[in-house]
């Protein structure tokens, strides 16, 4: 089920079920070598992951709603197939220098493919099994495999949390699923969940980035109980959208905060079937 109703107006109000619930615990960055150190790969990752991503594919609207083909302001580019616009004057230049010339000589004209990048932040707290990784696994196969697709203009980061961070991939990384599946599966933690330091350090992520569209999606059951209050971090975001589990215990008005507040959507997420469809509406703001 994906629920994705109006956010409502107003940016005042109780941050959660609970009102605002905050703590002086600071997160601490921590470093994929220290996380993962000897831990052995689960093979039940890749089959996880093979097995969900059949079949799973978000709608292509929302990561080319920038890319409208013929669209904007053209530019010079080797010809590689993509467009048989030649640009005459620049192709003769070009191979007067060349008297062998190879297709990739011909200059033609493209259109501008403006990029998009998002880092996914997924709430590790407590214990990684069952639905939790299933939802996990169909999240990151999802967003790896619409961000990988011809040019490699669109990119992924992912950020796990709990009461401290990591970046588990870097913008531009070019980890395949199954291996950030199993980072995330690797992850010791256990405990306390601080969704304001896993937002900050999505938030970070993405402030080292020039791509025009720069997206935060916050995987989480929203349930915030160390660290000082996300709202005011999730404010920093141009666009932030949460996908809210929701397969036991929960916070949905914090959720929908965070994502009001970021300029986002809220879709709830009962299992990992609800996760293509929720992606591809938020994303595309349908």
């Amino acid at each position: 089920m994906v629920d994705l109703g109006p956010p409502p107006d107003g940016d005042d109000g109780p941050a959660g079920g609970q009102g605002r619930l905050v703590t002086a615990q600071d997160g601490t960055g921590r470093g994929l070598e220290e996380l993962l150190g000897d831990r052995v790969p689960d093979p039940e990752a890749a089959r996880m992951v093979r097995r969900i991503s059949r079949g799973l594919a978000l709608h292509a609207g929302w990561r080319d709603a920038d890319l409208v083909p013929g669209g904007g302001r053209a530019a010079p580019s080797p010809y590689r197939y993509r467009s048989d616009d030649i640009d005459l004057d620049r192709t003769l230049e070009h191979l007067v220098e060349r008297p062998v010339p190879e297709e990739t000589d011909v200059i033609v004209r493209e259109p501008l493919r403006p990029s998009v990048d998002v880092v996914l932040m997924v709430d590790v707290s407590g214990s990684m099994r069952g639905e939790k990784v299933r939802v996990a696994a169909a999240t990151v196969a999802a967003l790896a495999g619409a961000l990988g697709g011809p040019g490699g203009r669109h990119r992924l980061a992912v950020v796990g949390f709990w009461s401290d961070a990591a970046v588990l991939e870097p913008l531009g990384g070019g980890a395949s699923p199954v291996v950030l599946l199993d980072r995330l599966l690797r992850v010791p933690a256990r405990g306390l969940t601080n969704v304001q330091f896993g937002l900050a350090t999505g938030d970070a992520v993405l402030r080292g980035s020039a791509a025009r569209r720069r997206v935060g999606v916050l995987l989480t059951d929203a349930v915030h109980n160390a660290g000082p209050d996300p709202r005011e971090v999730a404010r920093r975001f141009g666009e932030l959208h949460v996908l809210l589990e929701v397969d036991g215990e929960h916070d949905e008005p914090l959720g929908r905060d965070i994502a009001r507040l970021g300029h986002g959507r809220t879709a709830v997420v009962r299992s990992h079937r609800d996760v293509g469809p929720a992606l591809s509406r938020v994303l595309g703001r349908a």
